[in-house]
Order: C-alpha cells, then sequence, then structure tokens
C-alpha cells in the first residue's frame, strides 16, 4: 500500500514519489515552474494561498504548495511539529 503525506488543505501525494522540496523563490525554480506550466505537468494545489514550496516528482511533474518546506520537511520525515525526532520516536512508544 502506498505511503501519502498531507501537503495542504486535504491534498495528498505519495511519499514516494516525491525527488526535491524546494523554495519557489530562486530563478531556477521559476523556470522549473514556468516550464512544468507548459508542458502540462504543473500541478497547483495552493488553493489560492501564495505558494511557499515545490515539490517536484519523479514523473516530472512539479506540485505548488502553500505549506513552507519545513513543514513538509516534517511531515515527511514522519515527525510531528515542534518535536525532535528523539521526542517524537518516544511519544509513539
Amino acid at each position: 500500500m502506498s505511503d501519502f503525506v498531507n501537503i495542504g488543505s486535504g491534498n495528498l501525494l505519495n511519499r514516494s514519489r516525491i525527488l526535491a522540496l524546494v523554495e519557489p523563490d530562486s530563478a531556477p525554480v521559476k523556470r522549473l515552474i514556468a516550464d512544468a506550466k507548459q508542458a502540462g505537468n504543473l500541478i497547483d494545489a495552493t488553493q489560492g494561498h501564495k505558494t511557499r514550496s515545490v515539490l517536484v516528482l519523479d514523473s516530472g511533474h512539479a506540485v505548488l504548495a502553500f505549506l513552507t518546506p519545513a513543514v513538509l520537511e516534517k511531515r515527511l520525515s514522519g515527525r510531528r511539529a515542534g518535536l525532535s525526532p528523539q521526542e517524537d520516536a518516544a511519544n509513539r512508544q
């Protein structure tokens, strides 16, 4: 069974398909977004909010998300917000 991660507003992605999680501010990432849009490979999951993260998938798609990379990194690693990896592991036992 696939392992999904919530990227905001109930939008889910298959965790194993994510290659990169980047901020959208640099010129190379802006080009990546423009190229994905032109190729029809852009998925906007921001629900009208400001884009704060771009997830690059192994299929060549780029997914725009409104959650910050730090929040998504915690979700991808399976940690709960605000807890260190050690605290999170201890609380799960």
